[in-house]
């Protein structure tokens, strides 16, 4: 468990991300792929259920024992509330109204974001269009570690300990790569954030909040849907930047783990995302991919080749456009 990992820097690349060659690409060879690129109206009533169902826990939880309410929050409430971000995940790619309706996909964002408890999907949405546009690029892309983590978090144990502590990192870690200005969309998904916080305490109270709060926090650590943090963009195997996932917990996280087919078409919903991999087979079948989010992250811990340094990084060619 003492072992340092070998790797001392990130893996740095020269050649441009392989996504947009890629699209382009498929697109010439099948272009029915294009009608796939169409908000997902399902979307819309899944996340009001959701909401609904972590009102209804929040209700349940307010009178019982302290060990059942923290029991509760990663066994059931930690699904749900991981579950809820990659739903807002999809909102920020405007797959719930689509385009058009941009500012209605914002609104929607707020209102999916309440059971987490904490403000972020206005500011997810802004840094998450920087990862796709910029994929690796230094001091652009926040999924990318920064050196201090790549350093530290260099034997099993500390590895261990920076799975526990990811959301901390992930909320953080803009503020040191990529600072940006605060725009009132922000300021108005913290204000009802706030708010729905204060109300729950006020009428279910504090176990309720407790249990919102720990169901983030332990289902985005510590957790089998965690894997996909993982799983995404770390090197396991040299020269590939994304990797795919296709296993069963794609039913409870809109098929993010479709991480290959996301990348190539963003404006295609996660529920189309397999049709993608289905059309174009020959382009995604022999990609290294996973089929268990689990193994993923007990190798990122056990292997010393692995760090959080094992990430591709570039440095961008010509002018950014940034959100």
């Amino acid at each position: 468990m003492g072992s340092r990992v070998s790797r001392e820097d990130f893996e740095w690349v020269y050649t441009d991300q392989p996504h947009a060659d890629r699209r382009r690409e498929i697109l010439a060879k099948y272009p029915e792929i294009k009608s796939l690129m169409k908000p997902d109206p399902n979307l819309i009533w899944i996340i009001i259920m959701m909401v609904l169902t972590q009102l209804a826990a929040f209700y349940i939880v307010k009178d019982l024992d302290w060990k059942w309410v923290i029991f509760g929050a990663y066994a059931f409430g930690s699904c749900i509330n991981h579950s809820m971000t990659l739903a807002i995940h999809e909102i920020a790619h405007n797959a719930a109204f689509g385009n058009c309706k941009a500012m209605w996909n914002r609104w929607f964002g707020m209102f999916a974001n309440l059971p987490i408890g904490i403000p972020y999907s206005i500011s997810f949405k802004r840094y998450h269009m920087d990862h796709h546009r910029y994929l690796g690029a230094d001091g652009v892309d926040v999924d990318i570690p920064t050196d201090f983590e790549g350093w530290f978090f260099c034997t099993a144990f500390r590895k261990f300990i920076w799975v526990i502590l990811q959301p901390l990192f992930y909320a953080f870690r803009p503020l040191f790569i990529n600072p940006k200005p605060i725009t009132y969309l922000e300021v108005i998904n913290t204000v009802a954030q706030v708010t729905f916080d204060i109300l729950i305490y006020y009428f279910l109270g504090i176990k309720s909040l407790v249990y919102m709060l720990a169901a983030s926090l332990l289902g985005l650590g510590l957790h089998p849907i965690s894997g996909h943090f993982i799983a995404e963009h770390y090197m396991f195997l040299k020269g590939h930047e994304t990797y795919s996932y296709y296993g069963p917990l794609n039913l409870l996280t809109f098929n993010v783990g479709y991480h290959n087919e996301h990348h190539d078409f963003p404006n295609i919903p996660g529920k189309s995302l397999p049709l993608v991999r289905k059309i174009a087979a020959e382009y995604y079948d022999n990609l290294p991919h996973y089929n268990s989010w689990i193994k993923v992250l007990y190798d990122f811990v056990m292997d010393d080749t692995i760090s959080p340094y094992s990430r591709m990084k570039r440095h961008q060619k010509g002018e950014m456009v940034l959100e």
